[in-house]
């Protein structure tokens, strides 16, 4: 089973406005809402191609109802912790002359219902892959990442991390599986200025000897490139299309090179899959669709 976890999920709540005046009543054009969280993204687009998920994390609420329901739609199973106060977050995004969000803090999570969660995901075991993505609340301690990964080890668990900065950092000592920094990410990491494929690659080995046993680093338009465990390079293209959406599109990338990996255990196709996902996201309003992966699917090259 693939299980993702996200601490702090949300409702999204896009607003369309031709522009945007402060002081003033504004009208919008469109609305639209999603399901958000980054490990939530990852099970959407599983669920996309077919292959099954369990989605863990806290909420609350209203709104939490709202996000197991809508999950529970998309025939995602998941395994919430539910909180005793508060609601789960909705976040607004404001897409007018320039785009603007305002994320919420969300709930608090207390001592003991982060002890359930740790206790839940100390369940997963052998051929199990877990998927760590996104920041995590201001309500719990910092090292919660390594709480969940110590309770881990040992148990021939796959782990991807999708983090950025300390929390990514501090899980490389438990040898995850993947992890996916672009540039700019790989740049804070390091306090160093990596805008090239000789410094890209430097940095992505440093990672690796530190404890990574893949690296993708996404590239933007230029694509991506994957250090591989097995002494390999792969890298991917893009198709040239109009991006209208880049939210959700690493998740997505995360999410297809999972898929490719579990169904042939193929470096280059995985990344080839996990490209098309991130690509297709970005060419859609919302997540990607099956329809729209492998329509890019056909015409990557690489």
């Amino acid at each position: 089973m693939i299980y993702t976890l996200t601490l702090n999920p949300s409702i999204d709540y896009v607003v369309r406005l031709d522009s945007l005046v402060c002081g003033i009543t504004n009208r919008t054009t469109a609305e639209e809402h999603y399901i958000g969280g980054k490990g939530i993204n990852v099970s959407c687009i599983l669920a996309q191609l077919d292959i099954k998920s369990t989605v863990l994390g806290f909420t609350a609420g209203f709104t939490g109802d709202a996000i197991e329901k809508g999950l529970c739609e998309q025939g995602i199973r998941t395994d919430f912790i539910r909180l005793n106060e508060g609601i789960s977050r909705i976040n607004i995004k404001i897409k007018a002359d320039d785009e603007t969000e305002i994320n919420s803090q969300g709930p608090h999570i207390s001592d003991e219902e982060l002890d359930k969660l740790i206790e839940k995901t100390a369940m997963i075991g052998l051929g199990d892959t877990i998927v760590i993505a996104g920041s995590i609340p201001k309500t719990v301690p910092d090292d919660t990442y390594e709480r969940i990964l110590k309770g881990l080890e040992g148990k021939g668990v796959r782990i991807v991390v999708d983090a950025t900065k300390n929390l990514l950092l501090n899980c490389l000592r438990y040898k995850p599986f993947l992890i996916k920094p672009n540039r700019q990410e790989l740049s804070e990491l390091f306090d160093a200025e990596v805008t090239n494929e000789i410094q890209t690659e430097k940095y992505a080995r440093e990672l690796m000897k530190m404890g990574a046993r893949n690296v993708i680093v996404s590239l933007g338009k230029e694509g991506a490139v994957l250090f591989a465990e097995n002494g390999k390079t792969y890298h991917s293209g893009t198709v040239k299309e109009k991006a209208i959406n880049t939210v959700g599109s690493g998740d997505s990338m995360v999410a297809g090179f999972i898929a490719g990996y579990d169904q042939t255990g193929d470096y280059g196709y995985a990344l080839k899959l996990g490209t098309a996902c991130g690509n297709a996201t970005a060419f859609l309003p919302g997540l990607a669709t099956r329809e729209k992966i492998e329509e890019i699917l056909k015409k990557l090259s690489f």
